[in-house]
């Protein structure tokens, strides 16, 4: 895989995590950007080897509302 394509498919991921953050807990698309990019999970996608970008966008916000509860 390109990292072109690895970069597509995790800015995709944020942009998902982003958009189910902002419905669920009616919160402003910044709030829900900074969630996202200081979140552990964010840290995770941009682990090559982890692999965890490969994931669906909702399951890995399943992982996000974990940590963050």
């Amino acid at each position: 895989m390109t990292a072109q394509i690895r970069d597509f498919l995790i800015n995709h991921i944020v942009d998902r995590l982003t958009e189910y953050l902002v419905l669920d807990n009616n919160i402003d698309i910044t709030a829900a950007l900074k969630i996202v990019y200081e979140s552990k999970i964010y840290q995770q996608l941009q682990d090559i080897e982890g692999g965890l970008y490969t994931q669906s966008p909702s399951y890995i916000y399943e992982l996000l509302k974990k940590e963050l509860n």
